[in-house]
């Protein structure tokens, strides 16, 4: 008994395939990455010390901080709810510089050290978060202001001394006792509250470009910043911070409210390029993969079963089409027409003609006609490539 030993093989893809089919979605996952790194370098440079009293960049506060020296104010900073409840006092300006990112349970405390303080608190560029709980009465309205220089458009002696000024920002309303400044479109973007025992005021601020650096100088941006901040001996710049024990209150803040909405536009960003990447790949086919078959199997039984398959889809046209294909390809080396030309009527015919003497015509209908119309008609034209077959080897 003799066993054939068949040579096996693996459609598994090797690494370099895998690596050239991988290779364009890796080089846009780098190149966004990359993307997105050097856009973070970019803007955290620019951002670098942002309202920070000792920073000299363009976005830092440290020329407002050293004309306040001047005047004889002197500046604090403190990182943690604790130090700013502590400086809390009449004669003490508590300027806010994040309030949103305080947590509901920082707000309350803050609030009750100031409210009756007798001292001034500034917030900068509050948004709803926090506005309900360190300045009750005052809410910030959901469209931005379409200017960044406003004129005053009050009586407050520090606006109407400072002139035109960057506050434009947020805008916000509130109640009738306020002082209402810098309007853009009817709505103010700096407000003063009043103290209900008259000694305090509580400051609310649409921007913080008239504290930045690089715009101080410009406008009244200097003297509104100085009048503000400067109405007390001391000046405590209160800037957030995540080691802040306080901060731990995380009852009212989900986690994704701590993450800055650029990164969460940056996963949206990223997800979206995956999917349509994924897509693109998904609909591509492969090449073909030629594959030895485990087992011998006899011709006679691939045909039968193909035919079963032709039959069952009543494939009458499909198995035609086969038949005169594979006759045309066995008659042409018979006849010294090339294999390349063995489909093409004008090259195959003439020979074939040559041959038998016989009509043209019926050859061209046997060989390049209609598909049969039924299944006798099938068979006739079987019988008919074979017998024509026979014909040519035999001649």
């Amino acid at each position: 008994m003799t066993q054939a030993t068949l040579t096996s093989t693996s459609v598994s893809p090797t690494a370099r395939q895998r690596w050239t089919r991988a290779r364009g979605v890796v080089l846009a996952l780098v190149i966004l990455l990359a993307a997105a790194i050097a856009l973070a370098v970019v803007r955290s440079g620019d951002r670098h010390g942002r309202l920070d009293p000792r920073s000299a960049d363009p976005y830092g506060s440290r020329a407002v901080a050293e004309l306040l020296d001047d005047r004889g104010v002197s500046t604090r900073i403190v990182t943690t709810t604790d130090e700013a409840r502590a400086a809390a006092g009449p004669d003490t300006t508590l300027l806010v510089a994040a309030p949103d990112l305080l947590t509901g349970r920082q707000q309350t405390e803050l609030r009750a050290a100031t409210a009756d303080s007798g001292g001034r608190t500034v917030l900068v560029a509050p948004g709803d978060p926090s506005l309900g709980t360190l300045a009750p009465g005052v809410t910030a309205d959901p469209a931005p202001s379409l200017a960044s220089t406003l004129s005053p458009g009050c009586d407050l002696p520090a606006a109407r001394r400072a002139g035109n000024a960057d506050t434009g920002g947020r805008r916000y309303t509130a109640a009738t006792d306020a002082d209402r400044c810098y309007p853009d479109d009817g709505l103010p973007t700096l407000v003063r509250i009043p103290a209900a025992d008259g000694t305090g005021d509580t400051i609310v601020i649409g921007a913080a470009d008239i504290l930045y650096n690089d715009r101080l100088d410009q406008h009244g941006n200097a003297s509104l910043a100085l009048q503000l901040l400067g109405s007390r001996t001391h000046l405590v710049w209160y800037l957030p911070s995540l080691s802040d024990d306080t901060a731990t209150d995380a009852s009212d803040r989900s986690f994704f409210d701590l993450i800055p909405s650029g990164w969460l536009w940056g996963t949206l960003q990223l997800t979206i390029a995956a999917a349509l990447a994924a897509l693109w790949r998904g609909r591509r086919l492969g090449p073909l993969v030629p594959e030895r078959l485990p087992v011998a199997i006899r011709a006679s039984e691939t045909a039968e079963g193909r035919a079963r398959l032709y039959r069952k889809a009543n494939a009458r046209e499909r198995a035609a089409t086969a038949l005169r294909a594979a006759t045309r390809t066995r008659l042409a080396p018979l006849l010294g027409v090339p294999p390349a030309q063995a489909h093409a009527p004008e090259a195959l015919l003439p020979a074939l003609s040559a041959q038998l003497h016989g009509s043209g015509q019926d050859l061209h209908t046997l060989l390049f006609g209609p598909p049969p119309r039924d299944d006798a008609a099938l068979i006739t034209l079987a019988d008919q490539l074979d017998a024509l077959e026979r014909e040519v080897r035999t001649s």
